[in-house]
């Protein structure tokens, strides 16, 4: 789109009066804030009436406080929208928060804010009641230069907003920081989707996928305050890695709600990872057929009344018999309950026939009788006896140890080797000793839930759900039964041998078939060059799926070596911003005492939890040491992807391996270097044609 102009230190001198005026305000806009902080914390909780009362006052007041904390190096606005005469003639500066002044007024309105929609979605064919829109640069939180576009000017669109791709190409060091000031109208129109809506976002590398789940998580937090943090919402994403690496994005924009988790912390509460298992035994634990084949082994406890029940009371004895204890069971499967609670209303559901006899017998029994009956030892022996209480590690232990049960419970579900595959060669002495493997925890959540209803939250969001199998993602879907989702992914990236197929067979499994899904191919953060690159390995690993086109106009720089590591990490090395360093796994230890014996320091990038000291190192440092099987989602200023060809090998299979090199060379926002001393085929030559990019090559503003 047009832009009517750059203001800044050394261009148009004449408009440096409204530079000065847009610092100003700036200023002011920091005052205000820090009396909005005052004024909570000279509120205290001593008034509160009791205990109980100041301990949430305290809670609330210590949470409005975060929310109000001011970093000098974030700007409190990156643009401004000034509105037609017809439309009100205001103007608005649009940031990560609100700020009023002392008399109420607004001096920053949220991003969220309705407001602010136009900001985001105006355009010249449609201007939404703008007569301008403004955006600001910024270098460490001072206010350097304004770009102004009118909305209400006739003549060309294909011009680009240089502060606009500036942000986007701005290196950085660190964890994955926020896009709220480059939010394009696709994605805000997925960011600001209705909280009861759940939706797929199937993007391709760069295309802001993340942010966007992320920001969509801070808007409804926005929008949906009340229910959102009574009920709760959920980050879950591949890895703890990655969760440090995008763990500063909500509270960036002043959202401390949101819980995150992986996978295996969400069924963690059945056990912990004790062992790994090989593909094909976890492919066919993650395959949805083990829910039915799970649900018959829950169910198959529940018994057939054989005898009758007989139930003293007094100087009588009341029989219910078979027959009548058999529709009592009938009775409550089939109102679909879950196990548990079945098994808690069967002895009143006994009791209850035992009543009927009393009516008939002249008695008035009442509630407490009803309840006293259901408490004696011969109902609830009884019930035990037809509906057992059960656990599940206990039931899934008994479905890997007992060949004939497993064999009668899978009928017509799996066949004879899949059976073997389930069956441990080597049983442990009890249910206590198993050492689970995380699909076997996804397999105990399944159990619980048929025991016990799972609690569901408002809102989850699921980064990388390609790689969930049909048992995790049901995992998923039952904490959101009563809430809806954002899963986020890319079926080209997926590098698990259980992956998803399809994103409707995904919601299928969710629980949401009505799910909409969305594809994303405009890519803002990997350069034309490298993504032009990358995308030759599409046609082997995902034919289906459009191929991702870049909307930067600059190319990237992309370039070939058969020097060492160390090598060919100096000239990113002495560029600004962060650099990644991509190495097949395998050769994690070789690379890691290559770089030591150099001199060279950096942070490695670990699966597992890290040390404080750690934690606080790691994204931080200018080189980052990242294995191929933790790169998905990561993002870098300048990558070196070394030895492609063992990446690929290092994978299960070939396609899986040709996806992990896919996800390897999209992870640069400027520049990439591959290592190699051969390249796998599917790549051709090093020689660039054709590369896909959008119109003029622009960034919208």
């Amino acid at each position: 789109m047009p832009i009517d102009g750059t203001t800044d230190e050394k261009a148009n001198p004449d408009h440096l009066g409204e530079l000065d005026a847009e610092r100003a305000h700036l200023d002011a806009s920091r005052q205000d804030l820090a009396r909005m902080r005052r004024r909570v914390e000279s509120l205290d909780s001593s008034d509160a009436g009791n205990w109980v009362s100041a301990e949430i006052l305290d809670a609330t007041l210590a949470h409005r406080l975060e929310q109000l904390a001011d970093d000098p190096e974030v700007p409190l606005f990156f643009g401004r929208i000034d509105r037609t005469a017809a439309a009100g003639a205001e103007s608005f500066h649009v940031g990560r928060r609100h700020i009023t002044d002392s008399a109420g007024d607004p001096m920053v309105v949220d991003w969220r804010a309705p407001v602010s929609v136009p900001f985001y979605r105006a355009s010249r064919t449609e201007p939404m009641g703008l007569a301008r829109r403004r955006r600001y640069g910024f270098s460490h939180g001072e206010l350097t230069a304004f770009e102004d576009e009118s909305l209400t000017d006739a003549g060309p669109t294909q011009e680009h907003s240089a502060i606009l791709e500036a942000e986007i190409e701005r290196p950085r060091v660190g964890p994955m920081r926020d896009i709220v000031a480059t939010i394009q109208p696709e994605q805000d129109v997925l960011v600001r989707a209705d909280l009861s809506r759940t939706i797929v976002v199937q993007g391709a590398p760069g295309t802001g996928k993340t942010a966007v789940g992320l920001h969509r998580a801070a808007y409804l937090l926005y929008a949906h305050r009340d229910q959102l943090t009574r009920r709760g919402v959920l980050i879950v994403g591949p890895n703890a890695s990655f969760l440090r690496y995008i763990r500063d994005v909500l509270p960036a924009l002043g959202e401390i709600e949101a819980k995150q988790a992986t996978i295996a912390e969400l069924v963690a509460i059945h056990g912990t990872v004790r062992t790994e298992e090989s593909a094909a035994a976890a492919t066919l634990k993650g395959d949805v057929r083990m829910a039915e084949l799970l649900r018959r082994a829950v169910w198959s406890h529940v018994g057939e009344p054989d005898e009758a029940l007989v139930v003293p009371r007094g100087s009588r004895r009341w029989r219910v018999p078979a027959s009548e204890a058999r529709e009592a069971v009938e009775g409550l499967r089939a109102n679909d309950l879950r196990y548990a609670a079945g098994r808690a209303l069967l002895p009143r559901a006994l009791a209850h026939r035992v009543l009927v006899q009393m009516e008939r017998s002249g008695d008035s029994p009442d509630d407490r009788v009803h309840d006293a009956v259901a408490r004696t030892k011969p109902v609830k022996d009884y019930a035990t006896a037809l509906w057992p209480d059960l656990k599940p590690a206990r039931v899934l232990f008994r479905l890997f140890t007992d060949a004939a049960w497993l064999a009668e419970v899978a009928a017509g579900v799996l066949d004879e080797a899949e059976r073997e595959t389930l069956l441990w060669e080597k049983p442990p002495r009890s249910a206590g000793a198993a050492r689970w493997s995380l699909a076997d925890l996804v397999l105990l959540d399944e159990i619980a839930d048929l025991l016990d209803r799972t609690p569901s939250v408002a809102h989850i969001v699921a980064d990388e759900a390609q790689d969930l199998s049909a048992m995790m993602l049901r995992a998923l879907g039952r904490r959101s039964t009563t809430g809806s989702l954002t899963i986020l992914g890319d079926l080209a990236q997926a590098t698990t041998p259980w992956a998803s197929s399809s994103w409707a067979d995904a919601l299928a499994h969710l629980g949401k078939p009505d799910g909409h899904v969305e594809q994303l191919t405009r890519g803002f953060r990997v350069p034309a060059d490298v993504i032009a690159y990358a995308a030759r390995l599409l046609p082997h690993i995902a034919p289906d799926l459009e191929p991702p086109v870049a909307v930067r106009r600059a190319r990237g720089d992309l370039t070939f070596t058969s020097a060492t590591v160390v090598e060919a990490l100096e000239t990113a090395l002495d560029r600004p911003g962060s650099v990644g360093l991509i190495v097949p796994d395998a050769a994690l230890a070789t690379v890691r005492a290559e770089l030591t014996e150099a001199g060279l320091a950096f942070a490695e990038v670990a699966l597992g939890e890290l040390s404080a000291a750690d934690e606080e190192t790691e994204f931080d440092a200018h080189l980052d040491l990242v294995p191929a099987s933790l790169a998905k989602g990561l993002e870098f200023d300048h990558v070196v992807v070394s030895d492609p060809t063992a990446i690929v090998a290092g994978e299960p299979d070939r396609e899986t391996g040709l996806r992990r090199l896919y996800v390897c060379l999209t992870r640069a926002v400027t520049s990439l270097v591959v290592r190699h001393d051969g390249l796998p085929e599917e790549l051709g030559p090093e020689e660039l044609t054709g590369v896909p990019q959008s119109d003029d090559a622009k960034v919208d503003a």
